[in-house]
């Protein structure tokens, strides 16, 4: 009988010793091949000066060459959002594509076939870039409740060059893990797609659906990809080191500055050159629609060191 405990006992060992070296080797596949330190990475937008310094020529290239493709992730419970961001500010990118979790008749979209946010983001990465690849040096990830200044993005990737692996937004961290932050939208060069995709076909590294033991979001199962790459999470800023990606609504981030410091709510507030805003309602859409496109005061002007013209047909409201 001894004997009989005394093997049972070492079984339980064993097994418990097995489970834990598992699960360390699920850790240890998150983190990077490389054993290079990363610290948190800031990118700014460069100033008005800066630009003014280029010649007119150079500026006119600039503007005309500087090309965004929007890739909008949306459910069919998303409607009204995705009516409401179709109708707005997506019109300004040069080219939009909703990619929808199914067949949807109301609106026209590409089908992924899938639920799961993970396998969405893939599928739609995958898609836009064989499709246009050749055509577009940077593309930006969506969900529909998020607002985009399309001209602000451009502004800020003016001096960026896509054939480095950018992979921009707001980022956040978790635990050693620094990624980029769904709500306020990603944003990806050519080149991190490059990247992106040849980490795809390697399931050890980048799996399709996410970890078996514990499942991460989507964004940062994209960082942990990215990574294996070298492509590492930067946080977009404005010259004055204000955040231009931003994981909240106007609204509140105003309610927050008031509480904060009633004595200076625009500076603790925003960006003047925000990109983006999250967690919005259809008609927060219009209504930001209505401040940043519509809303226009007689005999001011901002001298705007550059212009970027709407695509054709978007009916720049």
């Amino acid at each position: 009988m001894i004997s009989e405990g005394s093997s049972f006992m070492r079984g339980l060992l064993i097994g418990g010793a097995f489970c834990i070296f598992i699960t360390l080797i699920g850790h240890i596949k998150v983190a990077h091949e490389s054993t290079t330190s990363h610290e948190h990475h800031h990118v700014q937008a460069p100033n008005k000066e800066e630009v003014l310094k280029l010649s007119e020529n150079e500026r006119m290239d600039l503007s005309q060459n500087m090309r965004v493709y929007c890739i909008i992730l949306v459910k069919p419970k998303d409607l009204s959002l995705w009516a409401a961001a179709k109708d707005t500010w997506v019109k300004h990118c040069d080219k939009a594509e909703f990619y929808s979790s199914e067949e949807v008749k109301a609106f026209e979209s590409i089908s992924v076939n899938t639920n799961d946010m993970w396998a969405m983001i893939r599928k739609a990465i995958q898609i836009a870039y064989e499709k246009n690849k050749s055509e577009y040096s940077w593309f930006f990830i969506s969900q529909p409740s998020v607002f985009a200044v399309i001209e602000n993005l451009k502004f800020f990737l003016l001096k960026k060059d896509p054939s480095q692996p950018f992979y921009i937004g707001h980022t956040s961290t978790s635990g050693d893990l620094e990624y980029v932050d769904i709500a306020g939208g990603i944003v990806l060069s050519v080149e991190s797609l490059n990247r992106l995709i040849a980490v795809f076909n390697e399931p050890d590294k980048c799996p399709e659906s996410g970890g078996i033991i514990w499942k991460v979001s989507e964004d940062k199962q994209l960082a942990m990809c990215l990574k294996y790459k070298n492509v590492l999470a930067e946080n977009a800023e404005d010259s004055e080191g204000k955040n231009v990606f931003n994981t909240k609504s106007v609204g509140t981030l105003i309610k927050e500055a008031m509480e904060n410091d009633p004595q200076k709510v625009v500076e603790g507030c925003c960006s003047d050159m925000a990109i983006t805003f999250s967690g919005l309602s259809p008609n927060n859409m219009q209504v930001m629609m209505y401040g940043v496109y519509r809303l226009r005061a007689y005999g001011h002007s901002f001298n705007d060191a550059l212009v970027f013209m709407p695509p054709e047909n978007s009916n720049n409201d």
